[in-house]
Order: C-alpha cells, then structure tokens, then sequence
C-alpha cells in the first residue's frame, strides 16, 4: 500500500523521451525510433518474420532483428525509410523549421501510414 504522505514531483514530457534525457541529437533518434516503430507495427500485422521480411524486401534478416531488438545506432532516416518502402508503406513526413526558444532543439514530427 503506498504511503500518501510521500512527496513526489510529477513533470510533463516533452513528447520526445531524448529530449526529456537531454541526448544529443534527440530529434533524429525520436523520428529513427517513430519509423523503427512503424516497421515492427507493419511485421506484427502482417505476421511477418524476420526472415519473411527479408525474402519480401532483400533487406537482412539480421537487420530486422536489430529493429526489433531496437538497436537503432546503424540505421539513417533514409534506410529506414526505404525499409518502410520495400514493405509497400507510404510515409508522410512534416517538417518546420523555426529558431529555438531557449536554446532547444528543433523537432520532427511525423505521420506514419
């Protein structure tokens, strides 16, 4: 049973878990893990093993692995993306561009098919 009488600070997130950790590059590994997500979403649905995936799209088997695994540090945008293209998925990416409030990092949002 908890003790009511503990003092606790709640914070709101930012929406991006690097950020909130102060990684660097937050807005890159966020979008890299938005379309890590998607890929494994797309195998979950589709009951694709790794090696299903690999006989579809002539990407490794080991790579999805990897994606599962969400060892992400190999993988650019652009692999990922093409990963989602060779799984016959349509990405749609949104992006602006303003200065920094406060000297924070620009962010990427995305809307994944």
């Amino acid at each position: 049973m908890a003790d009511h009488g503990d003092d606790f600070e709640l914070i709101r997130g930012s929406g991006n878990v690097f950020a909130d950790f102060d990684q660097p590059d937050a807005s890159i590994r966020q979008f890299r893990a938005i379309l890590a997500a998607e890929i494994v979403k797309t195998l979950d649905a589709e009951r694709l093993t790794v090696r299903d995936a690999e006989a579809r799209t002539g990407i490794s088997a080991a790579d999805f692995s990897r994606i599962r695994q969400v060892k992400l540090e190999r993988f650019t945008i652009d692999r990922l993306l093409r990963i989602l293209d060779r799984l016959n998925r349509d990405v749609r990416v949104k992006i602006s561009v303003a200065p920094r409030a406060g000297g924070k990092r620009a962010s990427i949002s995305t809307l994944a098919a």
